[in-house]
């Protein structure tokens, strides 16, 4: 009877002992699961529930490479000007510290007003463009009128300080405007980094969109769309085409 016991105490021993290793397994395991997923959404994007976002004008720079920078919102599901329309003037500060409005360039027969910015690599890409874009048409009465709606005091790539930098690095012929308060760009509906609209003399928008056909290489553009519209003012005809999707990097809306 004592053996019996004995060889039943010794069970309930080992069994307790199994049971409370599946269930140090189990938590472990759990716990594993719970690091990673942690910060994730309860239903990833493209779920059960949750179609694929549409990531044309998201926060900052797409997380991967294969998001791409051509626009994806048309002008109506935007909201800002569409052509014909007449652009508000603005008062902004310029690199320089003095601030600067469409008025304050006098006998202008049109405004090349594009939003760019120091980071993104289209906006850098095209920076020698809009140099001599300036350089060509601002004697014509068409100037430059570059506006950074990413400028903020807490980014250290897009803040006024580095703004300044830029300029004096790339020796910035046009102004170049910090749109502090993020109510320009909206306005335009600019959505992405360089994003052109060509005004005439009447500030009416005649031309909405990307610099060129070709972001990667200056060499090898076949469509200079911001200089054929211009020309285009310059012999009294409007624009063909008068809007194209702007490539580059999304705007960071603040």
């Amino acid at each position: 009877m004592k053996k019996v016991s004995l060889l039943l105490a010794g069970l309930v021993l080992v069994a307790g002992t199994l049971i409370s290793c599946k269930n140090k397994s189990e938590t472990k395991e759990q716990g594993t699961t719970a690091e990673h997923n942690e910060g994730r959404p309860e239903h990833p994007e493209g779920g059960p529930g949750h179609p694929p976002k549409d990531h044309g004008d998201r926060k900052g720079p797409p997380p991967g490479g294969d998001h791409s920078p051509v626009q994806t919102k048309t002008l109506e599901e935007i909201g800002g000007y569409k052509i014909g329309d007449v652009a508000t003037d603005f008062d902004l500060k310029n690199v320089d510290g003095t601030q600067f409005s469409l008025s304050s360039i006098t006998d202008a027969k049109g405004y090349i007003v594009v939003f760019t910015c120091n980071g993104c690599p289209f906006s850098k890409m095209y920076e020698d463009r809009l140099i001599s874009l300036h350089n060509t048409y601002a004697p014509k009465g068409y100037s430059v009128i570059a506006i950074n709606p990413n400028v903020s005091p807490d980014n250290e790539t897009e803040n006024y300080e580095a703004m300044q930098k830029r300029a004096e690095e790339k020796a910035f012929p046009f102004v170049y405007l910090a749109d502090e308060k993020h109510d320009i760009f909206p306005q335009y509906g600019a959505v992405r980094t360089p994003h052109v609209f060509l005004l005439d003399a009447e500030r009416k928008v005649q031309y909405i969109g990307t610099i060129d056909d070709n972001a990667k290489s200056a060499e090898d553009v076949k469509v200079k769309f911001v200089e054929d519209a211009i020309e285009a003012l310059e012999h009294g005809k409007k624009p063909d085409p008068n809007f194209t999707k702007a490539i580059g990097c999304p705007v960071k809306r603040s």
